[in-house]
């Protein structure tokens, strides 16, 4: 039986109204998607399901670190997340095309499996930019000595520009 199963939710047998269920997320679910953006982490998720007649609603309350690589000096670090986000869940034999935030299932199937959509709420909870925090004095916590590679290499805007104009002018000088 996989580690995933944990994640199902028997929602057949489930009155009509809301529901809640906990999760604690940690390493083990996340190297079941191995390769992704995220491999480490300790994130709280909760689940609200809400049981109408003719459809559910699930809201993902998400919140906790995930451990990524910085995008400045590559070393990784603890990103704080937080997240909500939405889902309804509709039944019907065809699936049909309602959007993003819409999963159809089966009118036979009696449990739904909530990992993927956790692993995938969490991963649209880190940003887009993965920077190491700033300290208390607003000074940088990335890697000092990538930092001063990095410093080495980067080439100011003004010597951009005399350096494009310089070989524009060159070609005019060949003529």
């Amino acid at each position: 039986m996989s580690s995933q199963s944990f994640y199902n939710i028997a929602f057949k047998g489930l009155s009509q109204g809301e529901h809640i269920f906990e999760y604690e997320v940690d390493g083990k679910f996340f190297a079941e998607f191995g390769g992704g953006v995220v491999d480490e982490g300790n994130v709280n998720v909760r689940v609200t399901l809400e049981k109408q007649s003719a459809l559910m609603i699930l809201w993902f309350d998400l919140e906790g670190t995930v451990n990524v690589q910085c995008d400045r000096c590559l070393e990784m670090y603890d990103q704080p997340i937080k997240g909500s986000e939405r889902i309804f869940v509709k039944f019907g034999d065809k699936e049909y095309v309602d959007g993003d935030d819409v999963i159809w299932v089966s009118n036979n199937d009696y449990q739904l499996n909530v990992a993927q959509l956790i692993y995938e709420f969490i991963s649209l909870a880190i940003p887009i930019k993965r920077i190491h925090p700033d300290d208390e004095n607003g000074n940088s916590t990335c890697d000092k000595e990538m930092l001063e590679k990095l410093e080495k290499y980067i080439v100011k805007e003004d010597e951009a520009k005399s350096s494009v104009w310089n070989d524009l002018k060159k070609l005019l000088d060949n003529e």
